[in-house]
């Protein structure tokens, strides 16, 4: 989802540079809500970790250039659902920035965006969450139609945004709208086999019994909320 150098520019930056402060500053929130409850060791031993992952990801994962920006299989309801919402999106911002500035420094403006819409639309999925898990259910029993729904508002969010910062760059030209178009039916077939990999990373948690109770992964993962 890098967004293309060049898609918006100028003093139009200054908003990327906005909305990223404030997704920035709620994850902030988010941690210290965590430190609070599970400490700080949790929350900077997931963050690591999160963002090791991210990073990988990025830069070692297949991602291909379509239209307007590049698909990746970013993860991010597993990161979501494995470690918590703020060293999900702790990871997702750190990781980004690493692999910027040491393997894609020409994504460095367009940091903001991406940063952006990688976090907005995992925030959104964290309320959706709490409708679409019951209380009483911890998340390695979760069902595909679980993981397809929080899946599908993650992506289809990432989708939205990249349509958003492409349009306000660009305009509604039919050649920018259709780069939009081919960007977000590429990244949609994402959405099919996320949950896939949200549900096998669970079953093996769920193998992994040993890990219950320990700094390493979310609470929910075992235990009902």
């Amino acid at each position: 989802m890098h967004i293309e150098p060049g898609l918006v520019d100028g003093t139009k930056l200054l908003l990327s540079y906005a909305t990223a402060t404030t997704a920035l500053a709620y994850t902030a929130k988010l941690a210290w809500g965590m430190v609070k409850h599970s400490g700080a060791a949790a929350l900077l031993l997931r963050s690591v970790i999160a963002s090791a992952l991210v990073f990988v990801f990025f830069e070692v994962f297949p991602h291909h250039p379509v239209g307007i920006s590049e698909v990746h299989l970013i993860l991010g309801t597993t990161l979501l659902l494995i470690f918590g919402a703020a060293p999900a999106a702790i990871g997702l911002a750190t990781g980004l920035l690493v692999q910027s500035v040491f393997f894609a420094p020409q994504d460095l403006p367009q940091y903001g965006m991406n940063v952006t819409t990688l976090l907005v639309p995992l925030f959104a999925t964290v309320v959706l969450a709490r409708r679409v898990i019951p209380e009483n259910m911890a998340y390695v029993d979760l069902s595909y139609a679980q993981t397809f729904k929080l899946s599908a508002a993650y992506q289809g969010g990432i989708v939205l945004w990249v349509g958003f910062w492409a349009i306000y760059g660009h305009g509604v030209g039919a050649e920018n709208l259709t780069s939009i178009g081919s960007f977000g039916a590429a990244y949609m077939t994402v959405v099919l086999l996320e949950p896939l990999i949200d549900l096998g990373v669970l079953a093996m948690a769920k193998s992994w019994r040993r890990l219950q109770g320990s700094a390493v992964l979310e609470r929910r993962v075992y235990q009902a909320a």
